[in-house]
């Protein structure tokens, strides 16, 4: 009998708790102190948010083998890198087994502008660029096996990012290899579940890393519109931005850009000058924000 007792007395305080509850859910404080009426029909926590709630984890900035750099010691190429940041095992460059112990959900293969794509070729033995002086040179160094051979040959190519002009014309390399990029990045793209995104890096004046990473909203029909904008377009930012708006406006596309590395910048990526030294101008500004913000 107790025991039964006791069982209706602990119900009835529940329900006298949640009484008490919901009175008390009629009346809250305001900054003020002072308690006012609640309208509980219209009530839910989640009610007039309009920003976002859920944090969500991803990487804006990977190479793999079709960066220049990268591609000398890497062979990872960018399908194997869409299937790890979803969370499957690859095979690394030196045959080790790697995975994520959670996948990402979003990833932008950020691989470098400047001759985009070409150390697949080069690898591959692609006779255009074998018929060329520093193709061929660069092949047969990598092709040796021999480290310091390999090592001697990706100093050379990543030299060749710091001139104005590139080594050998490559524009025919880069858009194939950008179109590829592009398909694969859609065939991986699962809106709600993982987010491939379309980006690139722009990499100029290596010694002051005023080097951004730029991103695309939209599939590969808005990013086909274009090709990477390499320093050997221009080595100067303001450059981008005017070519990124103007393929804003031609599109109705919008794109992102960060900086990368700007702590190593010497304060450049930062300077109230221009890239030539003259004032930066209102003009600049904006544009530059129009770029890094994307248009209103």
């Amino acid at each position: 009998m107790c025991r039964f007792y006791c069982r209706v007395l602990l119900a009835l305080l529940a329900v006298s708790g949640l009484c008490v509850s919901a009175s008390a859910q009629d009346q809250i404080p305001t900054k003020e102190g002072v308690r006012q009426k609640f309208d509980r029909r219209h009530f839910s926590p989640y009610a007039g948010r309009s920003y976002p709630t859920k944090v969500l984890w991803g990487d804006t900035h990977l190479h793999t083998a079709v960066s220049v750099d990268a591609g000398t010691m890497c062979r990872v190429g960018q399908e194997e890198a869409f299937r790890f940041a979803r969370g499957e095992e690859v095979t690394t460059t030196g045959g080790l087994r790697a995975k994520l112990s959670r996948p990402l959900d979003f990833i932008v293969i950020a691989d470098h502008a400047e001759m985009y794509g070409l150390m697949p070729q080069l690898l591959s033995g692609d006779p255009d660029i074998l018929a060329t002086e520093a193709g061929r040179r660069w092949y047969d160094m990598i092709q040796t096996g021999d480290r310091d051979q390999i090592f001697a040959a990706a100093m050379e190519i990543v030299g060749s990012l710091q001139k104005p002009e590139p080594p050998f014309k490559s524009d025919k390399i880069v858009r194939a290899a950008w179109q590829r990029y592009t398909a694969l990045a859609d065939r991986y793209n699962e809106p709600g579940r993982f987010t491939a995104l379309i980006g690139y890096e722009y990499t100029t004046r290596g010694g002051f890393n005023l080097h951004r990473n730029v991103i695309f909203r939209g599939d590969a029909s808005v990013a086909n519109r274009t090709v990477p904008f390499s320093q050997f377009d221009s080595q100067n930012p303001e450059d981008l931005w005017k070519a990124l708006v103007k393929f804003q406006e031609a599109t109705g596309g919008e794109v992102l850009t960060i900086p990368h590395n700007g702590n190593l910048s010497n304060g450049r990526m930062f300077s109230v000058l221009t890239n030539d030294g003259n004032p930066l101008t209102k003009e600049l500004a904006e544009l530059r924000a129009v770029t890094v913000h994307g248009p209103e």
